[in-house]
Order: structure tokens, then C-alpha cells, then sequence
């Protein structure tokens, strides 16, 4: 499941929950008005996702989450506020698609990517990043929470 980009897969959660919405049953659920809503919880993960790519690319780090190495702990800007702004854009990303679509069903997108960035991406970096920077990241997850 890691070579899969975690963007990818945010992609594939709302494509997937807007086709279950679709199915006989529940294509008659009714259509919810949280298109302004959604819009705005997208723009909202845009931006923190934008934040933390631009810290990322200041600190001359990588931004692929199966890299072997980073090159740099970035724990200020959108990092002093949460360890996984990135993930956190995701799984709003996800959450502002299913508001938009306004169908029941596409909710459990944010459910999935919160999942699978939880329990497939995060430890792998985490362990990654623990190997790297010891002791300096133990204090950085002391002191920062993983989601918010």
C-alpha cells in the first residue's frame, strides 16, 4: 500500500465513495446542501498542504513519504501545530470532496484516508525519522501531536 501515493489514494477513497453512492438503494439517500461547505474545507486543505510542501522544499527535504532519508526534521511553521500536516490535507481533502458531492456515502472517504495514512503511512515514517533524528524527534513527537 506504500507505493501507492498518499494522494492517490485520497483520489481513489472519494472516487470510490461517490460510485457506492451511486449504487441501487443508496443513489436515493438525499443529496445533502454542504456544497459551499466542501468547497471551502477543500481550499482549507490546499492550503495547509501548500504550507507544508513549501516548508519542506526551504528545508531542501523530501517529499515522498517512501523516501530511504530525509534530509532535514521540520518541526516549525503548519509542523509546530501538527506532525502530519500533509496527512491532515488529505484526509480534509476528503472530507471537503464528500461535503461538495453532498451524498451520504462519500463520507467514509475521510474515514479511509485517515486509516490508511494512520496505520500504513505514518508508523513507516515515524520509524523512518526515528532511526534518523533519535532523540531530537522523540522530543519533536513529545511535544507536537500527530494529527492536531
Amino acid at each position: 500500500m506504500r507505493y501507492v501515493p498518499p494522494p492517490l489514494w485520497a483520489l481513489i477513497f472519494l472516487g470510490a465513495g461517490y460510485a457506492l453512492s451511486l449504487a441501487p438503494g443508496l443513489a436515493a439517500l438525499p443529496i445533502l446542501p454542504t456544497r459551499p461547505l466542501g468547497l471551502i474545507v477543500v481550499l482549507a486543505a490546499i492550503a495547509v498542504l501548500l504550507w507544508a510542501m513549501v516548508q519542506f522544499r526551504m528545508a531542501n527535504t523530501q517529499l515522498l513519504p517512501n523516501s530511504p532519508a530525509n534530509n532535514a526534521l521540520v518541526t516549525n511553521g503548519v509542523f509546530a501545530i501538527t506532525r502530519n500536516p500533509m496527512y491532515l490535507a488529505m484526509a480534509l481533502f476528503c472530507l471537503g470532496g464528500a461535503l461538495w458531492f453532498g451524498r451520504l456515502p462519500v463520507l467514509i472517504a475521510p474515514l479511509l484516508m485517515f486509516a490508511v495514512a494512520n496505520w500504513v503511512f505514518i508508523p513507516f515514517e515515524e520509524a523512518k525519522m526515528r532511526r534518523q533524528f533519535g532523540d531530537a524527534f522523540d522530543a519533536y513527537c513529545a511535544r507536537v501531536r500527530r494529527w492536531i
